[in-house]
């Protein structure tokens, strides 16, 4: 696994403790070897900060010198894609989509929407794609006089990178100083520092959508066929509930009927005025999968099997489930006596 997030922790100790008894040596790089997410790992290596064909020979060599049967990527899914042959020509299989026009896509806001409407497949949020300050102001009027409220969010960014919320008046400097930290920003602000420059990188302006928000965590096959979908509902604070939805497994179900995404992916979708309109999809396991697996289901080993083409019985999850997280310690430095698995890498 490459330089993944955090939560990576949890999902190799999830397909390391599988019910199968299945065995796997796990081995992890990242720029920062202290990194938790190499924490469960047998075996840790530095990564180098490269980009293009250097960070495919970086990755081809270590698969080839470990001898890596599974290569599970999150940084540079679309280089790595587009090189799968040759991660094949070593002996590695490799966990990620394909289908590079559709891993393009969805790497990109503007493509995914594009490439969706009018398909009855999702809603799409009312959004303008915008590149100066002027058409940041044009699309702001447009989409308040239709009675919305604004945000935007560059086309690609992971995550929450660069949202904000343009809120109807200034509050108090002074207060806000003293506050928490918060997403908002006005319409002025943003418009003064969007003027400060000729020309930005695309962002798109879009409806606030105001309801509630839901992560759908998705497992396919190697072809795309969903085999199960678990809705997860953000709460108060750390507070997350595993909901039954029949409109939302629907969603899930016409998505992958449409996109053919494998192994574990997962649709961002958020109500607004009764309707679930599509935030974006990642294809890969989100953040917050490892909440998802209280559900009954492993998540990341049934990817995993998926990936070395093995079938399974279709998983039954459980709902109904209300479920939080706390800090967990985790030891960085080898544990006396503690051998590796030898099974599977």
């Amino acid at each position: 696994m490459n330089r993944w997030f955090s939560v990576a922790y949890h999902y190799v100790n999830l397909i390391r403790e599988n019910e199968e008894g299945e065995r796997f040596e796990f081995y992890g790089t990242h720029p920062n070897i202290d990194h938790v997410s190499l924490g469960a790992s047998d075996v840790k290596e530095v990564e180098p900060e490269v980009e293009g064909e250097a960070y495919i020979a970086f990755c081809l060599d270590f698969c080839k010198r470990h001898g890596i049967d599974l290569f599970i990527p999150r940084l540079h899914m679309e280089s790595i894609a587009q090189n799968i042959k040759r991660f094949e020509e070593v002996g590695t299989k490799v966990m990620v989509c394909g289908d590079m026009e559709l891993l393009q896509n969805m790497m990109n806001k503007e493509k995914f929407y594009r490439s969706l409407e009018g398909k009855g497949v999702v809603e799409i949020p009312d959004y303008r794609v915008v590149r100066t300050a002027e058409q940041f102001a044009q699309a702001y009027r447009e989409l308040t006089e239709a009675g919305e409220r604004v945000c935007f969010k560059p086309t690609e960014a992971e995550g929450g990178m660069g949202f904000r919320i343009v809120k109807d008046k200034a509050g108090d400097p002074l207060e806000e100083l003293y506050g928490y930290v918060t997403l908002e920003t006005t319409y002025e602000e943003a418009y003064r520092t969007l003027s400060s420059v000729e020309s930005f990188q695309d962002l798109m302006v879009m409806e606030l959508l105001e309801g509630e928000e839901y992560s759908i965590d998705c497992l396919a096959d190697a072809a795309g066929n969903l085999l199960t979908a678990v809705p997860r509902r953000k709460s108060e604070g750390r507070v997350y509930h595993l909901e039954y939805s029949e409109e939302l497994l629907a969603l899930s179900r016409r998505i992958a009927e449409n996109c053919r995404i494998p192994y574990a992916f997962n649709v961002q979708v958020k109500y607004n005025k009764g309707i679930p309109k599509l935030l974006e999809i990642n294809p890969r396991m989100s953040g917050g999968l490892y909440i998802t697996c209280l559900s009954g289901v492993n998540f990341p080993y049934l990817a995993v099997k998926s990936a070395f083409g093995e079938t399974f019985p279709m998983p039954h999850p459980q709902f109904g489930i209300k479920a939080s997280y706390v800090e967990q310690a985790v030891r960085l430095d080898p544990v006396r006596g503690e051998a590796g698995a030898h099974g599977l890498k």
